[in-house]
C-alpha cells in the first residue's frame, strides 16, 4: 500500500536531516570564494544608497576569542540584513598592527632593537609577525560565515596606511590641536612608555597605605595659629597616602583654604605630639589609627596655614603647605602630600605655586641617584624600604596593607606609575576640543542608548591625550622642533606630506632613517627630529581619514561603529577626538555596543576557572551557525553567557529551525512555480492565512533587524516555526500533502503556501544562519541567484484584507480551540483511553460565538483537529465533557471503532466499501482512482 502515498522526502545528499555544519560549511567558504561573492555582492550593490559599517581593528597577537567571535558575527549579521534590504553594505576588515605586545614578543623571539638587533631588522621581523597573526586570525573570522574583503582588508601597518596616519596628524597640527607638555602621564615601567586613558584598565592589587608626619619648622608661631598654648610634643601635619615609593619626589603638603584644621594633643608611641589634621575627620581618623584618647587644643582654617614650612620626612630639605581645591576629606587626613612627578592634580597645583619636577623615578621604574639611599631600587619594591625608613626617622604614624582597584597596562598586564616626562598632547581645551566633542555626541544615535551618558561622562573627566610613545614599533611623531625654543619648524606641514610620501613607498623606516639635512638643508642643526611614536590609539582612531575617506567604496562619516562597550573610553573615544579634530563632525552616525561574554554562572572567563569556550572549538564540533545563532539569541546590550549547555540548547533550537526548513524542502517535491504556483484568489483559505501571516512577520522581522534587535528576529523566527508552523500549520496540510492528488488544487494550494514560506524564511535566517540558508536557497525549486545573499527581502507575499472572513484573528481563535483540544487529547491518551489522534472522536461542546466560528470548518473540523471525527454540538448539552481553559468550549474524547484507512490513517466508516481497493476509505479511493478529493473551504 505504500505506493499510495507519494515520495516526499528529499535525499540525504540534498539537505539533510542532520547538519553535519562542521563538515558541510568549509565546503560552503570554499563556494564562496571560488565564486567571488564579496566581488559579486558589490557589483548586486552599485547604484544602492551606502551602508557602511566601519570595522574597528582587532589587535595583531594572538587567536581570536570568543569575544573577537561575537563581534564579527554582529557585524557581519548587520552588514548583510542591511544588504537583503537593499543597501550596498561593503565591509571592509581591518588589524591594528603597531604597539607594545608585538614589540614584546618580538624582543623574547630575537632581542631588544638597538640592543642585540639593528632597529630597521627589528622593525621588519614585528611587520612580519603581525602578518602572521593577521593570517591566523583572519582564517577563524572567515571560518565563522563573516564575508567581507578579506582580500584587501585594511592595516595599520600597510605602507600607504602608515602614511595616511601620519597626514592625520599634519591635519590635527594644522588645526592647533597639537601641544607639547612636560606632565606626569600613565607611565608603563615594563614597556618604558606613556601610556594614554583608554590604555589603562583596572585590576586589583595590594598596596600600603601610610600616615606620615610632616614635622612644621616654626612650630611655635604654627601653635599660635590655633590660638591655644595647651598640650606638648612636637607639632606636625599628618599626610596619608597610598604609594609610599612617592615620598621622596615629595615637594609640599597640600591643604583646602576652606577647611578647618584641629590641632590634636595625642600620644602615641608612649610619647605626646600635636597633630595637625582636617577636623570633621579627627574622629575617623583616631579610630582609624586605634586611640581612644586625644583631645582637639584648637582649630584654625587651612588658609592660614598656607606658606608654613614642613621638614621633609626622609631627606634635609623644607616644603611648603599649600593649598588646592583637590584636597577633600573624603579619604585620609584632610592634607595631601603633594609630589608633581607622580599625579596630575600634584602637578597642576605644584604649577601654581612655581613647583619643578624632580625626575628621581628614571623610564624602566628605577630611582635615580637624586633619591639617595633608594638610588636603583626599582619602584615596585620600594614601598617596605621606604616605610621602613620613615620608620626608623620617627615619622611613620600608620601603616595598614589594603586592597583595591589599580591601573594596569593593558597589554603587560603589570602595575602603572604616575611620571612626569615631556609627551606630545593633544589638547582638550585649548581649541574647544572637548566642547565640540560633547556637542557632535549629541547628534549620534548610541545603542544602547545609555552609551550616551557613558562616553558624555568620558569626555567631562578627560585630560589632554598623551599620543607620544617612546616605542620603535608605531608610527612616527614625524616633526622637527627647535633645539632652543622647543617650537615646532615653520614648514612643518610641508615637510609631514614630503615625510608622507617616503612612507608610503619605504614604511616607516623612511623617518627612523632619515637624515635632517636632506629635507632641512643648514636648518638642519637648530632642530632635532622627534623620534617618538603615536600611540596605537591614534593609528586607530585616525582611520576615519586614513581609511573611510581613502578608500572608493567606503564614505564617511561611517554609518556605524561597533564595538564592546569597553570601547567608549577606547576606539569610540580615540575616533570622536580625531574626527573633531580633523573635520570638526563625529565619525560616525551610530554607535552600538555589546556587552563582554562570561559563563552561565556570570563569571569571566578564565583558563584557571576552566570556562573558556573557544570559538574554533565551536566551530569544529558543533558548527559556525550554532555559535552564530547563540550570537543573535543573547541579549548583546549586557553580559552574553555562553557555556557547552548553552550551546547545546542552542542546537536544539537550530534543529527546530532547520527540521521546519526541510519539512518545506520535502513538501515541495515536484513543485515548480513557474507552473504550479496558485494565484492568492484560488488558494485554499488555511493556505492564504499562512501567506498572510508570513507576510506580518516579515514586517516585524524586517523592523527588528532595522534596529539591530536580533534577539526579537530570533524569537520571532523560532516562535513561527514552533507554534504558527510546527504547531498548527504543518501539522494540519500533512494529511493533504499525502492524500490529495499530485496536481489538485487542494495540493498545489498549499504547495503555493510552503513556497512562498520558504522563499521568506530562507532570507529571515540568511544573516543569522548564513550556511544552512545558503543549503536551504539553493535547493528550492524555481530559478535561483548564485547566493541568497546576492537577493533582498522576499516580495513574493501577500496580505489577506482584515475583513475578509477567514482572517488572521479568525485563524488565532482557531488555534486557541485546537490547542485546548490538543491538551485535552493528551490528558486521554496519559490515562491509555485512546492511542493516536487520528484513531480518535471528539466531540467539541461550544458556546454561541465557538459555535458560529468553527461550523465554517464544516468537515474540515477534522482535518485541523487531526481527529478521524469532530462533530459540534451546545455546550448545554454537555455530558462526561472535559472542562478546557477557553471559554464556551468543553470536549468529549472516545477512541473510534471505524476501521482504519491504511492510506490516510483514518478511522471512517466507509473503509472497505470499494472492491478494488478495501483497506481504503472512500476519501483515499477518491484520490487514487477517482477525480479526485475538492476541499471546499475557500
Amino acid at each position: 500500500m505504500t505506493d499510495y502515498k507519494p515520495t516526499l522526502n528529499l535525499p540525504e545528499t540534498e539537505f539533510p536531516m542532520r547538519g553535519n555544519l562542521p563538515q558541510r560549511e568549509p565546503e560552503r567558504l570554499a563556494r564562496w570564494s571560488e565564486m567571488d561573492l564579496y566581488a559579486k555582492l558589490r557589483a548586486e550593490g552599485q547604484g544602492r544608497p551606502k551602508f557602511i559599517l566601519h570595522d574597528g581593528p582587532p589587535y595583531a597577537n594572538g587567536s581570536i576569542h570568543i569575544g573577537h567571535a561575537v563581534n564579527k558575527v554582529i557585524k557581519d549579521m548587520i552588514v548583510k540584513s542591511k544588504t537583503l534590504s537593499g543597501f550596498d553594505a561593503p565591509y571592509v576588515p581591518g588589524w591594528d598592527c603597531h604597539g607594545l605586545p608585538i614589540e614584546h614578543k618580538v624582543e623574547t623571539m630575537i632581542g631588544r632593537a638597538g640592543d642585540k638587533v639593528p632597529y630597521r631588522d627589528f622593525r621588519q621581523k614585528c611587520r612580519e609577525y603581525a602578518s602572521e597573526q593577521v593570517a591566523g586570525q583572519k582564517a577563524d573570522f572567515i571560518r565563522l560565515g563573516v564575508i567581507g574583503d578579506w582580500d584587501n582588508p585594511y592595516l595599520t601597518m600597510n605602507f600607504e596606511t602608515e602614511a595616511n596616519i601620519v597626514r592625520a596628524l599634519g591635519r590635527i597640527i594644522e588645526n592647533g590641536h597639537l601641544v607639547k607638555g612636560y606632565k606626569p602621564v600613565y607611565w608603563s615601567v615594563v614597556g618604558q612608555s606613556a601610556l594614554a586613558e583608554a590604555e589603562v584598565e583596572y585590576q586589583e592589587k595590594t598596596s600600603t597605605a601610610i600616615d606620615v608626619r610632616f614635622t612644621f619648622v616654626d612650630q611655635a608661631s604654627t601653635v599660635d595659629l590655633f590660638a591655644s598654648d595647651a598640650g606638648e610634643g612636637s607639632v606636625s601635619l599628618v599626610i596619608w597616602t597610598t604609594t609610599p615609593w612617592t615620598i621622596p619626589a615629595n615637594q609640599a603638603v597640600s591643604l583646602n583654604a576652606e577647611l578647618d584644621y584641629a590641632l590634636v594633643d595625642v600620644a602615641i608611641n608612649q610619647g605626646r605630639e600635636r597633630l595637625v589634621l582636617a577636623a570633621d575627620m579627627v574622629d575617623d581618623i583616631m579610630a582609624r589609627w586605634g586611640i581612644q584618647q586625644f583631645t582637639v587644643l584648637g582649630r584654625c582654617s587651612g588658609q592660614a596655614l598656607e606658606g608654613r614650612l614642613l621638614h621633609h620626612p626622609l631627606f634635609a630639605r623644607e616644603v611648603p603647605v599649600i593649598l588646592g581645591d583637590h584636597v577633600t576629606t573624603d579619604a585620609g587626613t584632610g592634607a595631601v602630600h603633594t609630589a608633581p612627578d607622580h599625579g596630575m592634580e600634584d602637578f597642576v597645583v605644584g604649577q601654581a605655586y612655581g613647583l619643578e619636577t624632580l625626575n628621581l623615578v628614571q623610564a624602566n621604574g628605577t630611582y635615580t641617584e637624586g633619591a639617595g639611599e633608594f638610588a636603583g631600587l626599582h619602584v615596585y619594591k620600594a614601598d617596605e624600604p621606604i616605610t621602613d625608613a620613615l620608620t626608623r626617622e620617627g615619622k611613620l604614624v600608620h601603616l595598614k596593607k589594603f586592597q583595591h582597584s589599580y591601573p594596569h597596562c593593558w597589554r603587560t598586564k603589570t602595575p602603572l606609575i604616575y611620571r612626569a616626562t615631556p609627551q606630545w598632547f593633544i589638547s582638550m581645551d585649548d581649541k574647544h576640543l572637548r566642547r565640540d566633542a560633547l556637542e557632535a555626541i549629541k547628534g549620534v544615535q548610541w545603542f544602547p542608548d545609555w552609551g550616551q551618558a557613558r562616553i558624555e561622562g568620558m569626555f567631562e573627566q578627560s585630560p589632554d591625550w598623551c599620543v607620544s610613545r617612546q616605542r620603535t614599533w608605531g608610527v612616527p611623531i614625524t616633526v622637527f622642533t627647535h633645539k632652543q625654543t622647543g617650537e615646532l619648524h615653520p614648514d612643518t606641514l610641508t615637510l609631514l606630506e614630503q615625510v608622507a610620501e617616503k612612507i608610503e613607498l619605504e614604511g616607516i623606516d623612511a623617518w627612523f632613517e632619515l637624515d635632517a639635512q636632506a629635507l632641512l638643508g643648514a636648518d638642519a642643526e637648530q632642530y632635532d627630529k622627534v623620534t617618538d611614536t603615536l600611540d596605537v590609539w591614534f593609528d586607530s582612531g585616525v582611520t576615519h581619514h586614513s581609511v573611510l575617506r581613502k578608500r572608493e567604496e567606503l564614505t564617511f562619516p561611517a554609518d556605524m561603529y561597533l564595538e564592546g562597550s569597553d570601547q567608549h573610553r577606547g576606539w569610540f573615544q580615540s575616533s570622536l577626538k580625531t574626527s573633531i579634530a580633523i573635520n570638526g563632525v563625529a565619525p560616525y552616525k551610530q554607535v552600538l555596543t555589546h556587552g563582554f561574554v562570561v559563563d552561565e554562572k556570570g563569571y569571566k572567563m578564565s583558563k584557571s576557572l576552566g570556562n573558556v569556550i573557544a570559538p574554533q572549538e565551536v566551530t569544529d564540533s558543533m558548527g559556525a551557525d550554532i555559535l552564530r545563532l547563540w550570537v543573535a539569541a543573547t541579549d548583546y546590550s549586557g553580559e552574553m553567557a555562553v557555556s557547552k549547555q548553552i550551546l547545546q540548547r542552542t542546537s536544539d533550537a537550530y534543529r527546530r529551525i532547520r527540521n521546519t526548513a526541510r519539512f518545506l524542502m520535502a513538501n515541495l517535491n515536484g513543485f515548480n512555480p513557474d507552473s504550479d504556483l496558485v494565484a492568492p484568489q484560488y488558494m485554499l483559505a488555511l493556505d492564504r492565512w499562512a501567506v498572510d501571516a508570513t507576510a506580518r512577520l516579515q514586517e516585524k522581522i524586517c523592523a527588528a533587524y532595522e534596529h539591530y534587535r536580533f534577539l526579537e528576529v530570533y524569537q520571532l523566527v523560532h516562535n513561527f516555526c514552533v507554534q504558527e508552523l510546527g504547531g498548527f500549520y504543518l501539522d494540519i496540510i500533512k494529511d493533504r500533502q499525502y492524500t490529495t492528488q499530485g496536481e489538485s488544487l487542494p495540493r498545489r494550494s498549499c504547495q503555493t503556501a510552503l513556497y512562498h514560506i520558504a522563499e521568506a524564511l530562507t532570507r529571515w535566517i540568511a544573516p543569522i544562519l548564513s550556511f544552512t540558508a545558503e543549503e536551504i536557497y539553493e535547493v528550492l525549486p524555481g530559478e535561483r541567484r548564485e547566493s541568497v545573499l546576492l537577493t533582498t527581502w522576499y516580495d513574493g507575499l501577500f496580505r489577506l484584507d482584515d475583513t475578509v472572513e477567514m482572517n488572521d484573528a479568525y485563524w488565532q481563535q482557531i488555534m486557541a480551540v485546537k490547542d485546548a483540544v490538543n491538551k485535552c487529547l493528551e490528558e486521554a491518551r496519559n490515562e491509555k483511553l485512546v492511542k493516536a489522534s487520528l484513531a480518535t472522536e471528539v466531540v467539541l461542546y461550544v458556546d454561541d460565538r465557538l459555535q458560529q466560528l468553527l461550523s465554517k470548518l464544516d468537515n474540515e473540523l477534522r482535518f485541523v483537529l487531526i481527529t478521524s471525527s469532530a462533530q459540534l454540538q451546545s455546550i448545554e448539552d454537555a455530558v462526561d465533557a472535559r472542562s478546557t481553559d477557553l471559554a464556551g468550549l468543553k470536549v468529549q474524547i472516545k477512541a473510534s471503532e471505524q476501521p482504519k484507512c491504511t492510506r490516510c490513517w483514518h478511522h471512517r466508516e466507509d473503509v472497505g466499501q470499494h472492491e478494488e481497493h478495501p483497506e481504503l476509505c472512500g476519501r483515499c479511493v477518491d484520490n487514487v482512482v477517482g477525480a479526485g478529493e475538492v476541499r471546499h473551504f475557500a
